[in-house]
């Protein structure tokens, strides 16, 4: 293992409790102490990847570079670290299964009869230890998806056993365990917890560390409670409520000196600590006083408001990341497009909204809504965001209101349409006609090139970058001619000049209207804002400050009226 060090972190008595922002956490103050980190996710789900998974269900897709498509927890991993993950950082139980069969028809284990254990942990442990020399990190950190009680963990459970076994100073385990406090009650809870160690420590693991979750500090009567029955030292029970923002709990837990901890356990130096950088960044989170209103047009209403949050998680976060570099605090309202098909007049409401993003999805639902929020914020001058469909739903809108292609429509929605000017690329119709699709869209990183004197260049300040990408339908190249002769710019474009990548009006025509066919959300940092979330959060700020001016001019006026 070439002396490469291993942390586990596995959940107990429920999910959702944050075992993916502990996981980014331990690394962002790991990293901070000059060791260089990588982290991996495994679900336990039999898709081979994420990309099957309903997002209202398992969460946002998050797209490496590579393609892949993976748990929303990997961008969690890349915006904490700073850092780009690679494909073979994601696993699941359908991949690894894949992978055993596959090597069994290769005949890769000599005939040996294939079986469930050890083989598939042994996999499990093969594929940690090639992404961490990959990496050639000086630690690994693995989330282990779920909770530790769920029959599908089982098998996980026994791949850190395994390489405990054989590598017992270079492994350590976290458990991220919720502590209940009934209201009715008024007491903190730990035998929940103590309940998930002791199914940890039936499978032959005993925690290092416990991060105990809840909505408020943990108590030292507690952390004794905890130490005692779980059988770790007081100062391993490391204390985590509820933040007012998830970017300041890498603080919180280096204020418990969660780092120096995990340091002594794995035998490594304790270096200085730099976090000046998240100590500025949650300053300026929590000393921002202005808000921007921001709108963002779906079609929400009908999958439950709760699956909101997970489903756009890295849109969401983009945008406070840009709220928080432009020094203002964002006020994010989900907008119902369907709204707008049914009661036309209810877009006029957009103009309270300081700037509207329209994300990327796909189906039919909601979109003349969409199309009309768009064509509102192009004619009202309100600084619009597009993201993938929003970018194909903008070239659908000046189209038909601006070229007068009134059925001029994207072939996802009407394959008959006269005026297809989004079009699904020649060499995906076969995948789909076969019925395959899984991983079967245009995914990950590829290159665009950027037209000199436009917002997009602006933005980024250079001609040539790379953006992630995950969808099926393109600009159809039979209208780009038309469509930029009527003053819609395509500034973004591929090396060849097939596909178009970014599509804007000019900053002398409307204040901010741009919309990518990439999805730039995924590659925004809170320490490194997205150029083109910023600059959109710029126009909003513009927007609310032009518009509290002519407010105030108003109410002067009044006044004097009134003299």
């Amino acid at each position: 293992m070439e002396n490469r060090k291993y942390i586990f972190v596995m959940g107990g008595v429920m999910s959702g409790v944050g075992k993916g922002i502990t996981t980014s956490s331990i690394g962002a103050i790991l990293k901070a102490r000059g060791y260089s980190i990588t982290a991996l996710k495994i679900d336990p789900y039999i898709n081979v990847d994420a990309g099957t998974m309903n997002p209202t269900e398992h969460g946002e897709t998050f797209v490496l570079d590579s393609g892949l498509e993976t748990d929303q927890d990997m961008g969690n991993y890349e915006r904490f670290m700073e850092i780009t993950l690679p494909g073979e950082n994601y696993m699941t139980t359908g991949s690894v299964y894949d992978a055993v069969i596959h090597k069994e028809r290769n005949l890769e284990y000599e005939g040996r009869c294939v079986q469930v254990v050890p083989h598939i942990p042994l996999e499990v442990i093969d594929r940690i230890k090639k992404a961490s020399e990959k990496a050639k990190s000086d630690i690994t950190i693995i989330e282990i998806g779920g909770t530790v009680g769920e029959y599908e963990n089982i098998l996980f459970l026994e791949a850190i056993r395994l390489l405990k076994l054989k590598h017992p100073e270079d492994v350590m385990t976290v458990m991220v365990s919720y502590l209940p406090m009934p209201n009715k009650i008024g007491e903190m809870k730990t035998k929940p917890t103590q309940h998930a160690v002791r199914t940890v420590n039936g499978a032959g693991i005993q925690p290092d560390i416990i991060v105990a979750r809840s909505e408020v500090p943990v108590d030292q009567k507690r952390k004794e409670k905890i130490s005692l029955f779980c059988n770790v030292p007081e100062e391993c029970v490391i204390s985590a409520p509820d933040a007012e923002t998830v970017y300041e709990i890498p603080l919180n837990f280096e204020r418990d000196d969660l780092s120096k901890i995990i340091l002594k356990k794995l035998r490594l130096k304790t270096k200085k600590a730099d976090l000046h950088q998240w100590y500025n960044l949650v300053e300026s989170i929590k000393s921002a006083k202005e808000k921007v209103r921001i709108g963002i047009v779906g079609k929400y209403f009908g999958t439950g408001d709760f699956a909101l949050g997970d489903s756009y998680i890295s849109v969401i976060e983009a945008i406070k990341h840009a709220c928080y570099k432009n020094g203002v605090k964002p006020q994010i309202d989900w907008l119902n497009s369907e709204a707008y098909e049914k009661e036309p007049h209810k877009v006029e409401s957009l103009l309270e909204y300081d700037a509207v993003l329209v994300p990327g999805g796909f189906g039919s639902r909601g979109i003349e809504g969409k199309i009309k929020a768009i064509q509102f914020c192009r004619e009202n001058k309100i600084p619009y965001f597009g993201l993938c469909y929003g970018m194909q739903l903008v070239v659908v809108e000046y189209a038909r209101n601006v070229l007068g292609l009134k059925d001029a429509n994207t072939t996802e929605i009407d394959r008959k349409t006269k005026n297809p000017v989004i079009d699904i690329m020649p060499e995906q119709k076969k995948k789909l006609e076969d019925k395959n699709y899984g991983a079967s869209m245009r995914l990950g990183a590829y290159d665009a090139f950027l037209a000199k004197g436009t917002v997009a260049y602006k933005a980024y300040g250079k001609a040539k970058i790379s953006e992630r990408h995950r969808h099926r339908w393109e600009v159809n190249p039979k209208y780009i001619q038309k469509i930029e002769k009527a003053g819609l710019v395509f500034s973004g474009k591929s090396k060849d000049g097939r596909l178009m990548e970014i599509a804007e009006l000019p900053k002398s025509v409307h204040p901010f209207f741009l919309a990518s066919q990439f999805h730039p959300e995924f590659k925004s940092t809170p320490l490194s804002s997205h150029p083109l979330f910023f600059e959109f959060i710029k126009a909003a700020k513009v927007r609310k400050e032009s518009s509290s001016l002519n407010t105030e001019i108003k109410l002067k006026e009044v006044q004097k009226q009134k003299e």
